[in-house]
């Protein structure tokens, strides 16, 4: 039983890799992860071993990684640098399963401009009213190399922090406030109960950038002036927000159904998974 549990973990988390390559969220970098389901302690999770995602086909290809601070279980594995956004958030949040981090260039602009991205169709409701920027550059001291990236436990748990904490009722007090964290000059990290939620926000994360754009360069070309604020485009308010992001939590499956089938017509071209195709629910 216990076996067939870690099969199908890293099985979707295999294909899950190859979701968001075919996606375009991720391409020779980027990643996915997810707790250890086995691990009494809740104390590690999985993750690519820096093979590019599309590449990741069997668990030799995955590794283990504490989640108190980032190192491998078995040392002469290595690891992506930035396993620190996973390990830190998984840390600070027991109720995340899953996280994923993109350079998506469509999401990319909204971390480096004012304005912000704001949801503005019905499948980016979990964007919430507000998509917090963690911008490395404030938080950088006197030994860091500045190169962007989240390289250690100090600047994950920062950029962990952007994720905020809930104070509504209806969820526990160390559940996050936000669902998306934008990385300044960077990409995106989102969260997920598990690993096909945090692929849907993800893929949807994409998606709204993608419209927001075209209406703001809509709402250029039609109005007086180059501004682009909510007098001119039609966000979601956030009862919509809200209510969408609980509408749309049970189709999630669907839309990884039909994910999981479009990488597995690639099968032995490009994608491929030796644990076989994931438990699909």
């Amino acid at each position: 039983m216990q076996l067939s549990l870690l099969n199908q973990t890293l099985s979707t988390l295999i294909t899950a890799n190859h979701v968001l390559h075919y996606h375009k969220l991720i391409d020779s970098f980027g990643h996915v992860s997810v707790r250890n389901p086995l691990s009494a302690a809740n104390n590690t999770f999985f993750l690519s071993a820096a093979v590019p995602p599309a590449l990741v086909g069997d668990p030799r290809d995955v590794g283990e990684y504490y989640i108190d601070d980032g190192s491998p279980v078995d040392p002469d594995v290595g690891g992506v640098r930035e396993r620190f956004i996973h390990s830190r958030i998984l840390k600070r949040f027991p109720g995340v399963v899953s996280v994923v981090h993109s350079h998506s260039e469509d999401v990319v602009p909204y971390s480096v401009v004012d304005g912000g991205l704001e949801a503005v169709f019905h499948m980016a409701g979990f964007l919430g009213d507000q998509v917090p920027v963690f911008d490395i550059g404030k938080y950088y001291n006197s030994t860091d190399t500045q190169d962007m990236l989240v390289k250690n436990t100090r600047l994950g748990d920062i950029a962990a922090s952007y994720l905020g904490l809930t104070n509504s009722s209806t969820k526990g007090n160390s559940d996050p406030e936000h669902a998306v964290v934008l990385m300044g000059n960077h990409g995106f990290a989102t969260i997920g109960s598990t690993i096909e939620e945090a692929v849907y926000r993800a893929v949807y994360t994409q998606a709204n950038a993608r419209i927001q754009t075209t209406a703001i360069n809509l709402a250029a070309l039609g109005g007086t002036t180059a501004l682009w604020g909510r007098g001119q485009i039609k966000y979601l308010t956030s009862k919509e927000r809200a209510d969408c992001e609980i509408a749309n939590r049970a189709y999630v499956g669907q839309a990884w159904r039909l994910w999981v089938r479009e990488v597995e017509t690639l099968a032995g071209t490009l994608y491929q998974n030796s644990l076989g195709s994931p438990l699909v629910t």
